[in-house]
Order: structure tokens, then C-alpha cells, then sequence
């Protein structure tokens, strides 16, 4: 049960945000085997005082189209799926959204099953 956060600088279009929603979903149902209707999300667009970030930390440069993408889920997956990931969804929003991939900045938090309640209080997935 992946929680996607998505933030963004503030974009003319009303639909942009949900659509790299929909691309972040799309690629973790094929590199990391999220299933069918396992999609939360939430989408935040901030203005210029509120969007922070180094155009040029590790040598590449980013533009105010940056995208910053932290998904929390179960821990467990192997190197290669989260670099399968990383690829995914940023080929995918180069695509479908025009946005350079070196502006797509994704960092996963992992957590123990134990640590997510679906609703009415309880742990689902404790065993």
C-alpha cells in the first residue's frame, strides 16, 4: 500500500498534477507489482516562497518544472525493482507530461507492514 506524495510549483493546467498522479501509479503497478486500486495519493502544487531546492546538487541542474515524488511503502523491495522504478517514472512523466527527467527528484521511505491502518483503527496488515 504505496502513500504517493507528489509536489509541485503551481501549474496553469488544473489537470497537470493529476496526471503525474496517474503516471507515478502506472509505473508502480509495472516495476514494483502494486495492485489493482492501491492508489493514494496526494498532490500538492506550492508557490515560488513555498518550492525550495539546489538547481544544481549533484551536478544536475533542475528548472522550476521540478517534481518532487516521496512514496512510503512496504519495505522489502530489491535494488533493481526501485531502479526499475526510478526509470519508470521518469521516462513516464517525460513522456506523458513533458517534464526533463532531470527534474523528477523521488525518494521512497520504507515501513514495516504494522505500520499502516487502512480505517475503523485497525492494522490491517499485522499479523
Amino acid at each position: 500500500m504505496p502513500l504517493v506524495r507528489i509536489d509541485i510549483k503551481r501549474n496553469p493546467d488544473t489537470s497537470y498534477a493529476k496526471r503525474l498522479g496517474k503516471v507515478v501509479y502506472d509505473s508502480m503497478r509495472s516495476a514494483i507489482n502494486v495492485p489493482d486500486h492501491d492508489n493514494f495519493q496526494v498532490l500538492t502544487e506550492h508557490d515560488d516562497a513555498h518550492f525550495v531546492y539546489d538547481p544544481e546538487y549533484l551536478g544536475i541542474a533542475r528548472t522550476d518544472g521540478l517534481v518532487f515524488i516521496q512514496i512510503t511503502l512496504n519495505e522489502g523491495r530489491t535494488t533493481d525493482q526501485k531502479k526499475l522504478l526510478y526509470k519508470a517514472i521518469a521516462e513516464g512523466l517525460n513522456k506523458e507530461a513533458g517534464v526533463r527527467l532531470e527534474d523528477v527528484f523521488i525518494s521512497l521511505v520504507e515501513v514495516k507492514k504494522e505500520n499502516w491502518s487502512f480505517g475503523n483503527g485497525l492494522a490491517q496488515y499485522a499479523t
